[in-house]
Formats: C-alpha cells, structure tokens, sequence
C-alpha cells in the first residue's frame, strides 16, 4: 500500500494515541508533505507548554517523531505545491490542510494506488471531493 500521510496520522502512530490507523502496518510506502516537520514538532511544542511535559518526554516525543519522518519520503513545500494549495478546493479546506492536499494531488498520478491519511474529518471531505480514497476516519 502507498499512503499519504498527514500529521495526525503520524502523531497518533509515534505516540501510541488511541484511533491510531488501523492500517498502518500494512503501508509499503509512506510519502508527506516537508509541512509534517513542522505540524508534529509544534505539536510536541504546544504539548510540553500546555501540559507541562518533562524534558525527558519532550525529547524523547521529538526523536520518535523525527526518526519516523525519516522514514517518510517527503514531497518538496515548492511553489508549484503552494499555488496548487492556493486555487479552489470544492470544500472548506484551511491552508495547512490546503498544502497536504495539494501534494498529495501533484503526486498520485506517480502513485496509482495512493490513498490520503488523515483523522481530521474536514480535511478526509476534501480529498474524498478531490477523487482520493481516504483512511483514517469515519465515513
């Protein structure tokens, strides 16, 4: 299986959350946005701050984090990815959310079977309109 990850996904995996992708194990390829560095790492950020997490968790959150983006192959945050994010989408759609969908688009015609991974409802809508099949959340 050849999934696009996004960083809820990744999140709940490296956590151990639960509603982790059912899925997950069965991904051959992971590919992402360079933009799931920056969600999942201010994430973590938010979370020693809101939480008040001990270096110890943090930097453990960060390196797991980090070693399984490394894994991931990631697509370039590039003006054509941008200006894809920046046109229309046939439903709401928020600009980071915007960015995953637009790499995922500019990238499925190389990936015939590529699915969209996410657990963010507004975001499954979206990819689900732009004819991807999604996993993750409910339908």
């Amino acid at each position: 299986m050849i999934a696009y990850i996004d960083s809820s996904v990744l999140l709940r995996v490296v956590l151990g959350e639960p509603g982790s992708l059912p899925s997950w194990g069965l991904i051959d390829q992971a590919l992402s946005s360079e933009l799931i560095r920056l969600e999942c790492l201010r994430t973590i950020d938010r979370a020693r701050v809101q939480l008040r997490l001990g270096d110890d968790a943090v930097s453990r959150q960060r390196a797991d984090v980090l070693e399984a983006i490394d894994s991931l192959s990631l697509i370039p945050l590039n003006r054509l990815v941008l200006e894809r994010a920046a046109d229309p989408f046939p439903t709401l759609v928020g600009s980071l959310d915007a960015i995953h969908l637009a790499s995922a688009l500019l990238v499925r015609e190389q990936y015939d079977e590529l699915f969209f991974a996410t657990h963010d409802q507004e975001l499954a809508v979206a990819a689900r309109a732009m004819g991807l099949p999604v996993a993750g959340v409910s339908t």
